[in-house]
């Protein structure tokens, strides 16, 4: 009997790819749709608008950062400022 795993949004690519690559894929994937924390106002409300361009919806603040996750070298900015 074969367990099935739940592998989210990476179903559609069915058994090509392999199992460690699909679930790397999915973890990125996953943190691209979540709302992230601005570095501004401290809230959870980042959004990506495209790759590489993230919005916070609270301040409308716009800042450039990395493709899938905001990045972590404005936070640290922020913080040591």
């Amino acid at each position: 009997m074969v367990t099935e795993t739940k592998y989210g949004s990476v179903k559609r690519f069915g058994v090509r790819y392999g199992r460690s690559l699909k679930e790397k894929f999915g973890k990125i994937e996953q943190g691209r749709h979540e709302n992230s924390l601005c570095p501004y106002c401290r809230k959870t409300q980042m959004k990506r608008l495209a790759a590489g361009i993230w919005s916070c919806r609270k301040c409308n603040i716009k800042l450039a950062g990395g493709a899938y996750m905001p990045g972590k070298r404005a936070i640290e900015t922020v913080q040591a400022q």
